[in-house]
């Protein structure tokens, strides 16, 4: 009988052939168990006793063997892949819920695929069609503005999908996220509460913002403020866009007392601006943002904002997944998370 030692050296010289490497085989005899043994493992840890499990890992380790997760995938109808698309990875503003799903899926022995769809239609439809071929456990999706033919594919694949960051009573699948609209439309209350009655925007052209800026519009108009300035920015935000912003909203419109930005990033440059122009915040024109970064509270001053709890939409956006690929009844599949205003000193 060979010793562990010597199967090590055996399976690192000869390797099967096709296979390119150490097999799950080779990993059964240096750790003096069954394949059956080390399947179970990899797959369902909690079937097997602890010594067992360390002996696999141990062999696992001492190997460098990497499990064939398409093999597994095939066996099992499960990929234990899920595929996000957002928008962009240069902005902060989704990074909670990516993190939280990131997280939530591991904990459960899945792993993350992140793809960037950027704000164009055609990009989202020709991911989609990328990743249904691959037969992912699941799809995450940013937002629910989504072409004919992408939601017409995603309703044929049988993937369990989920939207997020937006809401809908007719979601593809499932969806976790808050309105839009009515943030908008909550941020003109703060405001108008707060005395100003000479609002302006300043947001990114993306089909989100241009929901909170109607909600946004409609609710001040509804309380006698009509015809509110905007400019319109390139999306992703940029500090530099929103100096720019500013500066051709206050050009055009110095009578300006209070500006809404369709971000944290958008906000801070327009803070930057006013107060490179000598005039001061809020005194002179308050600014409100838009997610809550990090950075957020510690501006000068710090920045009004609306909060998003991402955290919570990604672990939520997990959960729907793993309940559908468990057989297990997700519970109701349109989940509103809200949000909430958040007061600081600058609006």
């Amino acid at each position: 009988m060979k010793s562990p030692s010597e199967t090590l050296r055996k399976a690192k010289r000869a390797p099967r052939p096709g296979t390119g490497g150490i097999t799950l085989s080779d990993v059964a005899s240096l750790a003096g168990v069954s394949a059956i043994t080390v399947s179970r493992a990899l797959n369902t840890p909690a079937a097997v006793s602890p010594e067992t499990l360390e002996r696999v890992r141990s062999a696992i380790s001492r190997s460098g063997y990497v499990p064939n997760l398409v093999a597994g995938g095939l066996a099992s109808n499960r990929s234990r892949l899920v595929a996000a698309l957002v928008p962009t990875i240069a902005g902060p503003v989704f990074l909670e819920t990516i993190q939280a799903l990131t997280d939530a899926l591991a904990e459960a022995g899945c792993q993350l695929i992140l793809g960037q769809s950027g704000y164009s239609g055609a990009r989202e439809d020709a991911l989609i069609d990328a990743i249904v071929g691959r037969r992912p456990d699941g799809i995450v999706l940013t937002g629910i503005m989504h072409s004919p033919e992408g939601r017409k594919r995603l309703l044929a694949s049988g993937i369990p999908i989920v939207e997020t960051w937006d809401i809908t009573p007719t979601p593809i699948d499932m969806i976790v996220g808050f309105s839009q609209e009515k943030a908008g439309a909550e941020v003109a209350d703060y405001l108008y509460r707060k005395g100003y009655r000479r609002p302006a925007l300043i947001t990114a052209d993306d089909q989100r913002a241009m929901l909170r800026r109607s909600g946004f519009e409609q609710r001040f108009a509804a309380l006698g403020v009509a015809a509110i300035p905007a400019c319109m920015v390139p999306a992703p935000s940029s500090l530099a866009n929103g100096r720019s912003g500013f500066a051709q909203l206050w050009a055009e419109h110095p009578e300006t007392d209070v500006v809404f930005c369709g971000s944290d990033v958008i906000a801070q440059g327009v803070v930057t601006e006013v107060q490179a122009m000598g005039l001061a915040v809020p005194g002179d024109v308050a600014v409100m943002g838009f997610g809550d970064m990090p950075f957020a509270a510690h501006t000068h001053p710090a920045l009004s904002t609306v909060r998003i709890d991402g955290t919570s939409i990604g672990r939520q956006a997990a959960r729907f997944i793993l309940d559908r690929v468990e057989g297990l009844d997700p519970g109701p599949k349109v989940r509103d998370l809200g949000f909430s205003i958040v007061e600081r000193a600058s609006a």
